[in-house]
């Protein structure tokens, strides 16, 4: 199935409506197909040849139809008219009304013909330019759950007497209820985006994630009635598209591969290649359909853009045929907006907390390191000058040694911090820990640093350590041994955490998997996903060594059975 694309509507305007219309059909601009006649006779012609979907008249050339002259053509194109269409006496009744207008619930034609009564009144009443009669007056009418717009203009005879009035009747209500719709989804949005410092300072990058995950999955479920929807992130690198929120989906929806390729990558990665929304009426018949849920039936995907680019896909499944209407790809489309803003905002915090840390510790270290080295300068002339006092020169060298080391450990501070702080541990003998001794854990990490000195910190605890540097490799030795505890990063080259995590829970579903990743949100695609089916904890690098190993810890005890 092709995209969806908008329908056009056929526009009719007889006489000189055009004029007094024209601000209105300009609004819709590219929407509406616009023919003109002068006469009715032209009109009559028109509408046999193409199919009109709205007929415009001044009130003048109404009020000429009306009259008994005027020919059972031209009363024939009111009568099927889609707006209700009458003419009102002084005294409120009806001098003709289409079929439209008598099918109208009896408590709107009343108010149709008390507007009218009033209309009379108003335009009886005092000194009047004749154009502004001819301008009418526009009211709503509300009715339970229905509402109608009603435009209301006298009709004027030659002498410029108000001899009757014509009221245009439409039900608005599906309009109305849309544009309600809209702007709740709006108000919505403008939550969902307000991931700002104050609100979101103190969370780290899980915990705004899952702000983020919980405001667009009420909002879905209680403005949309989407119930099984999932959000992918377009990975600029790989092209693929990276889950990031699922709700209502299975799980094997994460094992699916989709990259943003116009053919063999579903529905989804269509659309993120051609950056274009897609309603599938029926998966039956829709060859790109990749199954989602059981019994799914239709679909609708729409891209997230930023800045006119395709940075994702919003895609929602209905157990359904037909499920998803125009309606609701414009609604999908306002709010993937306003997912792919708070997606973009929620990085740039990351990134902005990131740096920011950086720069503090370059300050500090920019500070201290002057006054440092001129401390150190002036011990060693001491020294120099206290030949002979051996107990004062060795407190003298002390202090040296002190200093040095301080000017060691700023300068590593002010290096950027990849993976473990503090790794002096890992070069210290054997520790007795009965939690962590003779556990078997495998490290996956592609950075040689990282897995060497995770490796080297656990080794000090009397763990069995083997490591991988790819998820392709951890998942082969999954398959091979059984693991206490597997440590993975979640973006490699190659297999991500998440399919590492997999692969360690469907050997043993009690298996603790801890994930790490850097800040930002392109490498938190896994954790969502993961959290639901018993991730046991995550780090975000860099990471000290108590807080590896307390993750570690807890994690292991939690598959000890309770005594």
């Amino acid at each position: 199935m092709s995209e969806s694309t908008t329908t056009q509507l056929n526009v009719l305007v007889v006489g000189h409506a055009l004029d007094q219309a024209s601000a209105l059909l300009g609004e819709l601009g590219d929407r509406v197909s616009i023919e003109t006649a002068s006469t009715m006779g032209e009109a009559e012609i028109i509408q046999g040849q193409r199919p009109i979907d709205v007929v415009m008249l001044s009130p003048h050339v109404l009020g000429r139809l009306l009259e008994p002259a005027a020919g059972t053509s031209s009363n024939d194109i009111l009568e099927y008219l889609a707006q209700g269409v009458c003419v009102v006496d002084h005294g409120g009744d009806f001098v003709w009304a289409n079929p439209k207008m008598l099918d109208f619930p009896e408590h709107v034609q009343r108010r149709v013909r008390e507007l009218c009564i009033e209309a009379i009144d108003w335009a009886t009443e005092g000194e009047f330019d004749l154009p502004s009669h001819l301008r009418g007056r526009h009211f709503t009418v509300e009715h339970e759950a229905l509402i109608f717009e009603v435009h209301v203009t006298p009709v004027i005879d030659k002498q410029h007497e108000v001899t009757e009035v014509s009221a245009v009747v439409c039900d608005a209500t599906q309009s109305r209820n849309l544009q309600r719709k809209l702007d709740a989804i709006n108000n919505a949005a403008r939550e969902l985006v307000s991931l700002d410092v104050e609100q979101t300072g103190q969370l780290n990058t899980q915990e705004r994630l899952d702000l983020l995950e919980e405001k667009v999955i009420r909002y879905t479920h209680e403005l949309m009635q989407f119930d099984s929807f999932t959000v992918h992130l377009l990975d600029k690198k790989t092209n693929r598209l990276e889950l990031v929120l699922c709700t209502g989906m299975p799980s094997r929806v994460n094992e699916i591969p989709i990259y943003a390729r116009a053919d063999g990558n579903g529905i989804c990665g269509f659309v993120a290649a051609q950056g274009c929304s897609y309603i599938c009426p029926d998966t039956s018949k829709d060859s790109r359909y990749i199954k989602g849920i059981e019994g799914g039936k239709s679909s609708l995907s729409v891209p997230l853009m930023l800045h006119d680019a395709v940075i994702g896909v919003f895609n929602v499944e209905s157990d359904q045929v037909a499920a998803f209407s125009e309606d609701d790809r414009q609604f999908a489309e306002t709010f993937a907006g306003h997912i792919a803003i708070a997606l973009h905002i929620l990085n740039l915090l990351d990134s902005e907390r990131h740096k920011t840390a950086g720069r503090l510790q370059g300050d500090v270290t920019q500070e201290i390191s002057g006054p440092l080295n001129d401390m150190l300068t002036d011990v060693a002339t001491l020294i120099d000058d206290y030949i002979g006092h051996d107990e004062l020169r060795t407190r003298l060298n002390a202090i040296s040694d002190n200093g040095a080391r301080v000017r060691d450990a700023l300068k590593e501070l002010s290096e950027p911090k990849r993976g473990v702080i503090d790794r002096r541990r890992s070069r210290k003998s054997v520790r007795h820990d009965p939690v962590l001794e003779g556990r078997s854990i495998l490290v996956v990490d592609d950075e040689d640093l990282i897995r060497t000195t995770v490796s080297d910190v656990l080794k000090g605890f009397g763990c069995d350590v083997q490591s991988a540097p790819d998820g392709d490799v951890a998942v082969q030795m999954i398959a091979e041994k059984s693991f206490d505890l597997v440590l993975s990063d979640i973006k490699m080259p190659t297999r991500s955490g998440y399919e590492v995590f997999a692969a360690a829970k469907e050997r043993s579903a009690t298996c603790p998997v801890i994930l790490m990743t850097g800040f930002g949100y392109d490498p938190n695609h896994s954790i969502v996903r993961a959290r639901r089916e018993g991730l046991a904890a995550v780090l975000f690098k860099p990471f000290k060594v108590e807080q590896l190993l307390g993750e570690i810890r807890t994690a292991i005890k939690s598959t000890q059975p309770s005594s």
